[in-house]
């Protein structure tokens, strides 16, 4: 499970058992922000929630009494910020390594919560503890546990005149490794214990600077 206060609060009240990871389906998209000199400097990360889990956050809430899929102007001041209060030690499912070392980011700030069509979305930036060349920085969002399944599918935006590659997971070699490591757990330890599997269903951002 996500290792987020609030935002998974509400997530208790769906239906688990071991083999339905993941719970929660996040779209994400992704802005790269790099300065004119090729040093990346943050990233800014959008996160749609599924129509099920942002119904979940409603209810846990008292929000869209009316159930619409859409909130007033005071409901949506209210829901501002909910999924920014991480536990200590959360790294924010967002990951940056360079030559295999990794790159600190620095807490997140919240930039827009917004509601349409029944989802919540929401983006936040966060900045470079220190900043790094960018070329050949490689960025992974997500969920280690696979409670959480985030998808690239809101596109990627790199600025300073880098680019992003993304590459997509081997959901055949992923689906084999939980496989493999489920079958070696005790029966009935699947879900208190799920193998941390998330990295290989991630989708692989590595960014290129000059030619």
């Amino acid at each position: 499970m996500k290792r987020i206060v609030p935002l998974l609060a509400a997530a208790v009240l769906a239906p688990q058992d071991a083999g339905s990871h993941p719970h929660i389906f996040v779209d994400t998209a992704m802005k790269v922000i790099v300065s004119d000199t090729g040093q990346l400097e943050a990233v800014e990360i959008t996160w749609a929630y599924d129509e099920f889990y942002s119904l979940l956050i409603f209810e846990d809430r008292g929000l869209d009494g009316d159930f619409d899929g859409a909130l007033t102007a005071a409901e949506l001041a209210k829901l501002q910020g909910f999924d920014m209060a991480w536990t200590e030690g959360f790294q924010g499912d967002t990951y940056l390594t360079r030559a295999g070392e990794a790159l600190a980011l620095g807490a997140p700030v919240h930039l827009a919560t917004e509601v349409a069509d029944g989802r919540i979305t929401t983006r936040h930036r966060r900045v470079l503890a220190e900043p790094q060349a960018a070329d050949g920085v490689v960025i992974k969002a997500f969920d280690p546990t696979y409670y959480t399944a985030y998808t690239l599918t809101g596109g990627l935006e790199v600025t300073g005149g880098c680019t992003g590659e993304v590459t997509p997971p081997n959901l055949d070699a992923a689906y084999t490794k939980v496989e493999e490591l489920l079958y070696a757990m005790p029966a009935g330890q699947a879900e208190e214990a799920y193998p941390e599997v998330g990295e290989a269903f991630a989708d692989t951002v590595r960014l290129s600077c000059g030619a």
